[in-house]
């Protein structure tokens, strides 16, 4: 990495890699914030990759934050979470897929009960209309199955490029970017690209890495951004790849501050998924409480 015009800064501790994942880590050390300015093409790839491969240290367990067992619940659930949290459509979806299990039931479902049930997660008449189209769409021209092609999928009733991924990533292991608001705001947040239209994002950002490693980067980010780099006030004292940041000090440095503004596990709460792996409970995450509770 060139530092040819690196703007000085006073050190600052933060902690070492790793450091967050524990409760009451006290390993610091001193460095600056590394602005790469004049960053080569060189540089940029092996530093984006470093930083995936540190957050795969951090997080191992990284998985999607949406609760389903089949396909056609990963495609309702993705759809159901625009504009509100994972956690709202895990807490809503279970009555849901109790009462219409498959496309053909949803489907045939009265638009009034679909509403009352999704109404938990905001524009909840506009998302009726999307999952019984989809459903609709999936019995009329798939067979009641979720197609596994990018370009079937984004054919289906408000399913664009990142729901499609989400599904193909995750329900059939094919590789994709899931570019959402978090996944945004950290690549331009570390300098991987300035793009603020996400099919660029997710062009720039899939030229950097191996295709094969598309679908955890994606995890790897998001949950980096929902527990440590937050939008309003990064955890920057807590943050176990600060060396590798040139937006670090842009939030609290101060370490015992920073960790009281982790979230989900790393802060001692739960995570988002009512039913989350085995390994996310082994590593001490917490599954979410139901709709209702608490």
């Amino acid at each position: 990495m060139s530092t040819k015009k690196a703007i000085k800064k006073k050190p600052v501790a933060v902690p070492e890699k790793g450091t967050a994942d524990v409760k009451g880590a006290s390993g610091v050390k001193t460095v600056s914030a590394k602005p790469p300015a004049t960053e080569s093409r060189t540089a940029l790839v092996r530093r984006a990759r470093r930083i995936n491969r540190e957050l795969a240290e951090i997080f191992p367990y990284a998985h999607p934050e949406l609760d389903f067992d089949n396909p056609f619940q990963l495609v309702v659930a993705t759809v159901l979470s625009a504009q509100t949290t994972d956690l709202r459509v895990n807490q809503t979806t279970p009555a849901l897929f109790a009462k219409y299990p498959t496309p053909e039931d949803l489907a045939a479902a009265n638009p009034e009960e679909v509403e009352e049930i999704l109404r938990p997660t905001g524009f909840f008449r506009a998302k009726t209309k999307s999952v019984m189209g989809l459903s609709k769409a999936l019995v009329e021209n798939y067979g009641g199955e979720v197609p596994g092609r990018l370009e079937e999928l984004v054919k289906l009733p408000g399913v664009g490029r990142k729901t499609a991924f989400v599904v193909l990533g995750n329900a059939f292991g094919r590789p994709g970017i899931t570019v959402d608001t978090h996944f945004q705001r950290l690549v331009r947040r570390w300098q991987w690209t300035e793009q603020t239209d996400p099919d660029k994002i997710e062009a720039e950002i899939g030229a950097l890495f191996p295709k094969s490693d598309w679908t955890d980067l994606s995890h790897h980010v998001i949950w980096h951004g929902r527990r440590i780099c937050h939008a309003r006030k990064p955890a920057c004292g807590a943050c176990p790849i600060a060396p590798l940041c040139p937006a670090y000090g842009e939030g609290e440095t101060d370490p015992e501050k920073a960790k009281k503004l982790l979230k989900y596990e790393k802060g001692g709460f739960p995570g988002q998924r009512l039913n989350p792996p085995q390994s996310y409970l082994d590593a001490g995450g917490k599954p979410a409480p139901p709709l209702g509770a608490g």
